[in-house]
This record gives structure tokens, sequence and C-alpha cells, in this order.
């Protein structure tokens, strides 16, 4: 369970950029992120979810072994792309790559946005697998290979 690669758009829209490592600020985003600095797509709208996401590259290694379609993993629009790790199960946990506490949030679903930016036909792809929206609750420095370790859940009474 680990962190393949990074990526990370300065522009909405923008070429998605590979990036060896990354500082994630707690509130903000990934610094160099759109999200980041305030210029996302999505950003004037109220709402959560916007300072990081993630896809499991299983699931674009589904898309292209099921649908035909390859999707380079800085092409799928998402900031970390994971192995190993079921994003879907971390909806409402907390977990940490390296340094960094994250709060799974809710499912980063796939959208027509997602297909006309990316150019390849994702639609119906990637549903219920396009990955999964996070908040930053701690932050450090991101790297690729650092370990996903979801945290264990607290009791409520």
């Amino acid at each position: 369970m680990k962190l393949v690669s990074i990526h990370v758009a300065a522009q909405p829209g923008g070429r998605m950029i590979a990036r060896r490592s990354v500082r994630a600020v707690a509130g903000r985003g990934l610094e160099g992120d759109r999200y980041h600095e305030g210029r996302g797509t999505y950003s004037a709208t109220p709402g959560n979810g916007r300072q990081v996401t993630l896809i499991e590259i299983e699931a674009l290694e589904a898309l292209q072994r099921e649908c035909g379609v390859r999707l380079a993993p800085g092409n799928a629009r998402r900031n970390l792309v994971t192995r190993g790790v079921p994003l879907n199960h971390l909806v409402g946990r907390d977990f940490r790559i390296g340094p960094v506490r994250f709060r799974g949030l809710r499912l980063c679903e796939p959208c027509a946005r997602l297909q006309k930016v990316s150019g390849a036909k994702v639609l119906p792809g990637l549903l219920h697998r396009g990955g999964l929206r996070a908040e930053i609750v701690a932050g450090g420095v991101l790297r690729p290979g650092q370990e996903l370790k979801p945290l264990r859940q607290e009791k409520t009474r």
C-alpha cells in the first residue's frame, strides 16, 4: 500500500505535472496545485473535498483492460496515485501517507469535465472507482514510495 506518483496543475484544465515531492498544507492542499492557490475550476463554489484527490493505479489498469482506454496517471486529473489501497474504503476514515494525515471525505466520481479535459472516454469505465476526495489534517512532504496506512477508528460512545 503505497504512493506511486504525485501530480499538480497550476491552472484549471492545465496539464498535470508529475512531482518528485510536494508539500501538503493542512486546510489548503498541495503546494503548486490550482486548488491550493484558490484557482481551481470549483474554488469559488462552496464545498469541501478539493484539497487533494487520489486514484488507484489498479483502476487505471482496469480501465485499459476492460474498456481499451489507456489513461496515464497524470491524465486522470487526480493528485495522488496509489497502489494496493482500496480507496473507497477510506471514505469517512483518517489515513497517513508518510508524515501527512488525511481524512477521506467522499468518492471522486468521474465526470464529463474529466472526459473532456483528459480527452479519453472514461465514463462509465471509472464509475465508482474514480478515486477519493480528501482533506489534509496534518501537513508534511509527500514523496512517491511512501506507505499509505489507514488509521484506527476511534470508538464513539
